[in-house]
């Protein structure tokens, strides 16, 4: 085995622990948010309030290392766009919660990585791989079960805001990607996370719904929500540049599979044995997906 190909099989598997990272921080931040709305705060005011970590994160993570923090126009321009998206995919999401069960409302949103790699490929940057379509599709299958979505109504609206939040997550994973290439992540992720914190709190400002927590049990949620989302940020898009948009979006069902085990252990929430099976196979299909061919 050449060094070279030593090298990209390092890579690889050192991008798939940095997704799987950024799995866990997302599903830790949205376990620590929970605590804070049981203390009077929202979704909007969480949402928009942690993009402020990882935009001082990074800028500060990029000063030290005597990174340039100040991207080319054209780059600078097409990375606030991406974070002005992301800004508006993550209200979207939110609004479909309050239109439909979230359970549904989640299962429509996780469409993303079927969404990306049909974008990547219809553009011909990646060629299809049927082992990733069949761990998208067995994935959704197993969230499908872990969520329990049959007792929910599907709710025409939420559903349209939820496929629209799936959609604007896809097209940033896609567009950073070849913005960001195998380069340094980092100073475009700043602009997008700088960029989607000014459009949520302006829009906390026009419906006039900031809501901090009110204990202290609600501002340990309502910060570790933020830290955590803000490290899986990071995370996510660096892992993006080592495995590329479509293996990373795949690698986010851990979120849901971690989510489950943190709902448990934390929340005390139970499962049924159905539940189990989903996680089972959403798991089945996060090793099938990353395992050499």
């Amino acid at each position: 085995m050449s060094t070279e190909t030593v090298t990209s099989l390092t890579r690889r598997w050192v991008g798939i622990v940095v997704a799987l990272a950024a799995a866990a921080g997302y599903a830790l931040a949205n376990t620590s948010a929970s605590l804070a709305y049981q203390a009077d705060s929202n979704a909007l005011t969480v949402a928009a309030t942690r993009f402020l970590v990882p935009t001082a994160a990074l800028a500060v993570w990029l000063h030290i290392s005597g990174s340039p923090l100040r991207l080319p126009k054209r780059e600078a321009v097409v990375a606030a766009s991406l974070g002005v998206v992301t800004g508006l995919y993550t209200w979207a999401l939110l609004r479909s919660f309050g239109a439909m069960p979230f359970a549904l409302a989640v299962l429509i949103f996780y469409l993303f990585p079927l969404i990306a790699a049909a974008i990547v490929v219809v553009f011909g940057w990646e060629k299809f791989s049927w082992k990733t379509g069949a761990a998208i599709l067995l994935a959704l299958v197993g969230l499908a079960l872990a969520l329990d979505v049959r007792s929910g109504n599907l709710n025409l609206m939420g559903a349209v805001l939820a496929f629209l939040a799936a959609f604007g997550l896809a097209v940033v994973i896609v567009i950073s990607s070849r913005l960001i290439g195998k380069g340094d992540a980092r100073p475009a992720t700043l602009y997008m996370a700088a960029a989607a914190s000014v459009m949520l709190l302006a829009l906390c400002a026009i419906n006039g719904d900031f809501a901090l927590p009110g204990s202290t049990s609600g501002w340990i949620g309502f910060v570790g929500a933020a830290a955590f989302y803000g490290f899986a940020m990071i995370a996510f898009f660096i892992a993006m540049s080592m495995i590329g948009p479509v293996r990373a979006s795949l690698l986010s069902y851990a979120d849901a599979v971690i989510s489950a085990g943190l709902g448990v252990v934390v929340l005390g929430q139970a499962l049924t044995l159905l539940q189990v099976a989903g996680i089972a196979l959403v798991i089945i299909a996060l090793v099938g997906a990353t395992l050499p061919k």
